[in-house]
Order: C-alpha cells, then structure tokens, then sequence
C-alpha cells in the first residue's frame, strides 16, 4: 500500500513539470505559426503580393494534406493548454510580444512617409454640439442645409488624410436637408415642440458600415463578386431618421468587425487624425476618426469587444456602450443566432461632445429594452468612486506612463474638487477575468463569419482551406477573419470542466462587484495601457484586449472619456464603468471630466489650414 502510495507521489511530481514542459513547447510552435503569419499579413497587404494562377491548383491539393494534420494538432494543443496558471499566462503575453523583435521595424518602415497632418476645422458650425445644432435649426438661426453642407465640405477635406468614408451620400443627405428646412419654414409650431417630435432635427450624421442604411454598403469591409446595397434602414437608424438625423455617409471598419484595428481589402486602412502614422482603433474607427476631425458631429457604432470604447480613447472623443438590450442589434453586420448574444454585443453613440451621449441613447433606445434613468439627475459629488489599473493577470500589459497619469489626474480632480476619496477596488480572483471574458465571448454560438455557411446559418464549411489560402496569400479575406476559424476550433476543443469552473469564479466577481457598485457606485478603468501606437502593431498588443472585454462580459454600460493630449499631442481616456441600467451615472461623470479638462481637443491646432 506503502509503495504504491510512494509510486503515485512521484509520477504526480514527474507529471506536472512534464506538462508544464509540454504546454511550453506547444505555445512555442503555436506563436511561431503566429509570427508568420502576421509578417506574412503585413507584407502581403502591404505589397498587394498574389501568386501567379499557374500555382493554384498544386496550393490547393497542399492545402488538402495540411488541413487534415493541422485539425489532429489543434485537438492535442487544445487538450494539453487547457488551463493557463499563472506561468502559462505570463509565457502567452512573452510570446505574443516577441513578435514585436519583427513587427516593430517593419511597421515603422511601412509608416514613415504618413507625414501629412489633418487640418483643423476653420467653420465655427462644426465646433457646435449636435444638440446646439439641433436648437439653431428649430429656431430658424442656421438652416440645416447650411449645416449639411459644412460637414460634408468638412468630409471632402479630411478623407483624403484618413480614408474614413466607405461610401457617402452627399446629394441624397442635402435634398433631406432642404425638405426639413422647408418644413419648418411653413410650419408655425414653436422650436420647443419641434425638439419634443423631432430632437435631432437636421443634423447630419455618420453611421458604421456594418449598421444598415438603405442604400448604402453594408459589406463591413469584405471582398464581394458584385455590389450588395443595404435594403433597409437598421433599427436603430430608423429611430435617428425618425428624430429629423441626416446620415451623410457610412464609414470604414475592419472585415466583419474583427480587429482593433480598422483595415479591410475593399476600403483600406483608415488613419488617426492626430497622427497619420498611428492608428484610430477599431473596430469603429472610421467613425471615431471622422467624428474627432469634425467631420462628423455623431455616429453609431457597435461593440462585441471594446469597439465603441478603443477608438474613441485613440482619437479623443466619447463613446457609450450601453446596458445590454438598451438599443436594438437588428440590421448589423455580422448578426448572431445566439439568443445570449445581445448580452455581451451592443449597438452605441459615438460623440465629440458629452451632452450628445445622452441625447442620441434617449433617441435611439428601443420600446422594450430596460429601464434606465437617462433624464435623472446626477450629483456626481454624492457618487462612490473606484479605480482598477488592470485585471492582475500576466496576460496583459501594465498601464503606461500616459495612462497612468490620466488615471490619476481624474481621482485628483475627485479628491480637490468634490473631497472624494477615489478607493483602489480589489476583487477576489480578478486576475482570471482576462481568461474568463475571452472564453465567455468565443463561447457565443453561430456568430456570422466568413466560416458561416450560407445555407445553414448555425453550420459551417471547412475551415481549413481558407487558412491554407491565406498562408499562401491567395486569400482575400484578411489574417482576424481567417483565424477565427481556428481559434473557434481550438476554444472548442478545450474540456468542458473548466470552463464550467471559470464560470463559477465568474459569478463570484460579478456577484462582488455588483455589491460593491450597487446604485450609486462608478469604476475607472483604463481603456488600453497606452495611447493610439503605429498602425499593425495591434498584433503584438492584442492580449491587452482583456482591458475592454472585461465589461462585455460583464454586462456592464461604460463611457469612454477623453482626458486631454499627451506631450507628444495625442489624445488619451478612461473607461467610466457602473453597474446595468446605470447609464446615466458613467454619462454624467463623463460630463464632470469634461468640463473639467476640456473633453475634445481639435487635432493638429498648430497647422494653418491654406
């Protein structure tokens, strides 16, 4: 009995290092397949690189022999690196960031020549706010014509430095400006009654690409044979039309959403207009580009992983994502047959002024959804504050420098100004929340890709020869799209068991911070641990995801605020986060920050527009 014993204890102490060691090798293999590919997805997009025809049908029977050894690993991989301890977390950021010893000079070399600069706006129509905008008009002050035309002067003038617009539709947007001017001409109802029907009366807007508008693309950036127009308004479109908006055109945002960066082989890459060699995020960020260089007073955009919340932080605007099912999902593309989906996707306001979240959410909002108090009253002097640098885990980055002094500049402000103590919030088991929010959104089933088959919504074709056409680069769809596939597979092979153990630890910390919150709780958060950095080097950043995925899984609405510019001139934020139906609290925190340090500065000031 003795020996046995004595034989268990030892194979237990052989077996862990053994998988420890094994895990390790297979990490290894995994981020070398990475490294290539994302040099390859550079380089490829970059140079437009093809294959000569002649190679096609060799590649494709390569690709046959491939896909069947590649299938058989991925099960063992996925077996083996089941659980992420603490080593293997910090051995995933170590890996994922060494691709920067290659990424880093590469994309440097691809962005040196980005060095014009975006001009500042001269019309002094475009540093209003959409709900100014809206009284002016009513009231017969400026036409909405008038306004119309300054932002789509406005978007011909800035395009060109960020390649932000997918597709416009100026003549359209001004014959709509001209039958509402001609409205209010001949009515003789006072402005105040009009702003009851119609609160955006004549106000231009801009909407993501992958939210419809009769008409207009809703590809979201993918390769098609043929022109494929929206056939109708999406939901939430419907309800800004209905309240007197005018969308001027639909704006760029990587294939399918799937990235944070906004880059797709239709459109192209889209720039920050602060800096053109930095990104403006993604996956909305053609709207936050276009909106932060005033060539756009407000837009919607949605957000399954920080995109209503990355892009507004790059580029120095506000962005909302809202309490789940707050705004209708219907009319996005992707779409998702998963009835738990809306619980962690939303559709949003994205702003360069505050006052204009509330305004677009009261709009917007659909007759169902939850009850949330947006016309309440705030005392942020009578509000608990909290603050978290980040999760604990090893996974992602420590916030730097500029974001570090964001974060204290905004409890200072709390402390000087309303004598409150901003408390550090320390939650049990934290450091999980990075594993548990990634496994929590790859478990939504049946989310429309490139995967999906177009007969049978919840079935997919074969993953495989896709991935082999894009390690070949003859793929047309780009590196997150076509890894996705993989992923999915990996995450699905994963054992059950733990993933049922990572959710009762997750319900342990919604629990805690849903006490700790409560009604009258906000939580400042870091959007990213940096501010907006060279185009492409998402690739190695990625895993700092986990810094905006956090609140999709956990439900909860948070504002992005901007907080001012670096020393370097670039714009940097926090994420405002509080308990579900309190989005009014993160809004009219927002609101404190902004009348406090300015909200958003116009991009490149010091260039004299000729």
């Amino acid at each position: 009995m003795f020996a046995k014993s004595l034989l268990h204890s030892v194979s237990s102490i052989v077996d862990y290092p053994l998988r420890v060691i094994t895990r390790t090798i297979l990490l290894l293999i995994c981020d070398y397949i990475y490294h290539s590919f994302v040099v390859s997805e550079l380089l490829v997009y970059w140079y437009q690189s093809v294959y000569p025809p002649y190679l096609a049908k060799p590649i494709s029977v390569v690709q046959d022999v491939v896909a069947t050894i590649v299938g058989f690993q991925f099960s063992i991989i996925a077996i083996q690196t089941a659980m992420l301890n603490g080593f293997m977390r910090w051995l995933l950021r170590f890996l994922v960031s060494t691709v920067a010893i290659v990424a880093r000079p590469l994309t440097f070399v691809l962005t040196i020549r980005r060095t014009k600069k975006c001009p500042p706006p001269a019309n002094q129509l475009l540093m209003k706010s959409a709900t100014t905008l809206s009284l002016m008009i009513r009231s017969k002050q400026v036409t909405s014509e008038e306004v119309v035309t300054a932002y789509i002067e406005r978007c011909k003038e800035v395009n060109p430095y960020l390649n932000a617009i997918v597709e416009p539709r100026y003549e359209v947007a001004l014959r709509e400006a001209r039958s509402i001017d001609k409205m209010i001409a001949s009515t003789d109802r006072t402005a105040e009654d009009l702003g009851k029907e119609y609160p955006l009366l004549g106000v231009p807007m801009t909407v993501k690409e992958s939210i419809a508008v009769e008409g207009m693309s809703n590809d979201c950036g993918t390769v098609k044979p043929y022109r494929n127009p929206a056939k109708k308004d999406a939901a939430i479109v419907r309800l800004a039309r209905a309240a007197g908006a005018i969308p001027i055109a639909v704006t760029n945002t990587p294939q399918l959403c799937m990235n944070w960066e906004t880059y797709n082989n239709v459109t192209g890459l889209t720039k920050n207009p602060y800096d053109q060699k930095r990104t403006a995020g993604g996956s909305s960020g053609g709207e936050a580009a276009l909106i932060s260089s005033a060539a756009s007073i407000m837009g919607v955009g949605s957000d399954i992983a920080g995109s209503l919340r990355l892009p507004p932080m790059y580029t120095g605007i506000f962005g909302h994502k809202p309490t789940p099912r707050l705004l209708s999902v219907e009319g996005h593309v992707p779409d998702c047959l998963d009835p738990e989906f809306e619980e962690y996707f939303a559709l949003g306001p994205l702003t360069r002024y505050a006052e204009d979240l509330t305004l677009l959410l009261k709009v917007l909002r659909q007759d169902n959804g939850p009850e949330v108090p947006l016309d309440t009253p705030v005392d942020v002097s009578k509000l608990k504050f909290y603050y978290m640098e980040g999760d604990g885990s090893n996974v992602t980055n420590k916030i730097g420098p500029d974001v570090k002094k964001a974060m204290d500049k905004a409890r200072e402000y709390m402390k000087a100004t309303h004598n409150i103590e901003v408390k550090e919030l320390k939650i049990k088991n934290m450091q999980h929340m990075w594993e548990i929010s990634v496994r929590v959104l790859m478990n939504i089933r049946h989310v429309q890709n490139i995967y999906t088959d177009p007969e049978k919504r919840d079935q997919w074709v074969s993953v495989w020869p896709e991935l082999m056409k894009k390690m070949v680069g003859l793929s047309d769809h780009n590196f997150t799209c076509v890894v996705y596939g993989p992923l999915q597979k990996f995450f699905d092979s994963l054992p059950k068991s733990y993933y049922t153990e990572l959710l009762a630890i997750f319900e342990e910390i919604k629990k805690e911070i849903h006490s700790v919150l409560g009604d009258d709780g906000i939580l400042l958060y870091p959007s990213y641990p940096k501010v907006a950095d060279l185009h492409y080097r998402v690739f190695y950043s990625f895993l700092n995801c986990g810094y905006l995925t956090i609140f999709n899984a956990l439900g909860l609405p948070v504002t992005a605020c901007p907080l001012g510019l670096t020393d370097k001139g670039l714009p940097v934020g926090i994420q405002i986060a509080a308990n579900k139906c309190n989005d009014h609290l993160t809004i009219a925190v927002a609101k404190e920050f902004e009348k406090a340090f300015g909200g958003w500065v116009p991009p490149n000031k010091d260039v004299v527009s000729v």
